[in-house]
């Protein structure tokens, strides 16, 4: 793995850590974290592309932030309250990430988001917490992370 892809997938996970315990902890993703640790995310992805003389994953890359970003901002449009504006951008930045594989990864990725955080909504569902509710977060890294380590 060549360094800059290293050094953005370190970012990612550190990111990822960060923002999985605040998301559970308080239902929220922190814009002062999300945005800045996001870009930082996005430019070194954007290094690693030249770097390895590949600049056509810039493609991929923003592909993958728009059509995350999209999706999920139409599940939070028709569900603001389930759904927060901190789970839309996060959703784009692991576009960002997924898409350095391709759409495949974006789609494949979101999708396994979705259907964890469903089995994980069910669960609390069952065990009799009605009107409980999930970070959602958690479950778009999960995705994510999944997609990254299972590779294209």
């Amino acid at each position: 793995m060549p360094w800059p892809l290293a050094a953005a997938l370190s970012v990612f996970a550190g990111l990822s850590v960060v923002l999985a315990m605040v998301d559970v902890q308080t239902r929220r993703l922190p814009d002062a974290i999300l945005v800045p640790g996001g870009a930082a995310v996005v430019v070194l992805l954007g290094g690693a592309a030249f770097a390895i003389g590949e600049p056509s994953r810039l493609a991929g890359i923003a592909a993958g932030t728009l059509s995350a970003f999209a999706g999920c901002l139409a599940v939070h449009l028709a569900r603001p309250a389930a759904f927060g504006g901190g789970d839309v951008k996060l959703a784009a930045l692991c576009g960002a990430v997924l898409g350095w594989q391709g759409l495949e990864a974006v789609a494949s990725g979101i999708a396994l988001a979705f259907l964890a955080g469903g089995i994980g909504a069910a669960g609390v569902l069952l065990a009799g917490a009605r009107g409980g509710s999930i970070a959602f977060g958690p479950f778009l890294l999960f995705g994510a992370w999944w997609r990254v380590i299972t590779g294209p």
